[in-house]
């Protein structure tokens, strides 16, 4: 038994607040996660994350029973940005790709879980949002004139996959630069060609 310093009372408790804590705690462990899987990966234990977050390990089982359910929450975080981001009339594919780049920077440890499990039904229904966002975008460079004719949403939905695996294959220092040649490179390949 370790001895307390003179002074030096038993640590105060949280206050158990119920389920009325599940919206914020839920808050907490998808801050938490992001920043976890940033740093450390897809190893870091689960505990470490409900640590961060300050609350207990079953409360973050009771939210995200497993890596992927928590994978998924994040994503679907990052896709609400996504369509945000897309929503208004004179926003297209610059948006779309500036947002799938800073979200890949950070990211690229939940990326890799939702692409190894492509069949699962929670992923597939991201894909079908990524979609329905990549539309949006085409739609919104197509009335702006800024699409070749040559362009479709299969095309766009390609390019943010190969920018997302390009940025999570890259050195954390150089992703930013490394992301920013590569949309040069689509930008020149998906605008309008003479003739």
């Amino acid at each position: 038994m370790s001895e307390r310093r003179q002074g030096e009372g038993p640590k105060p408790r949280k206050p158990n607040l119920g389920p009325s804590a599940g919206p914020a705690n839920r808050r907490a462990l998808l801050a938490a996660a992001r920043e976890i899987f940033a740093a450390d990966g897809l190893s870091a234990p689960f505990s470490a994350i409900a640590k961060r977050a300050g609350v207990g390990q079953g409360s973050l089982y009771r939210h995200f029973p497993d890596r992927l359910s928590l994978a998924v929450a994040v994503y679907e975080e990052n896709l609400d940005e996504l369509e945000a981001a897309v929503a208004p009339p004179d926003a297209g594919l610059d948006a779309l790709l500036q947002g799938v780049i800073a979200q890949a920077i950070v990211s690229t440890a939940l990326i890799d879980l939702i692409t190894a499990h492509p069949h699962d039904p929670r992923v597939e229904r991201l894909g079908a949002r990524v979609r329905d966002i990549a539309v949006a975008a085409v739609e919104h460079e197509r009335a702006a004139g800024r699409f070749g004719a040559h362009v479709d949403v299969e095309d766009v939905l390609l390019a943010i996959s190969m920018l997302a695996g390009l940025v999570a294959r890259t050195e954390p220092a150089e992703r930013a630069a490394t992301a920013d040649r590569a949309w040069e490179l689509l930008h020149s390949a998906f605008a309008p060609r003479a003739g």
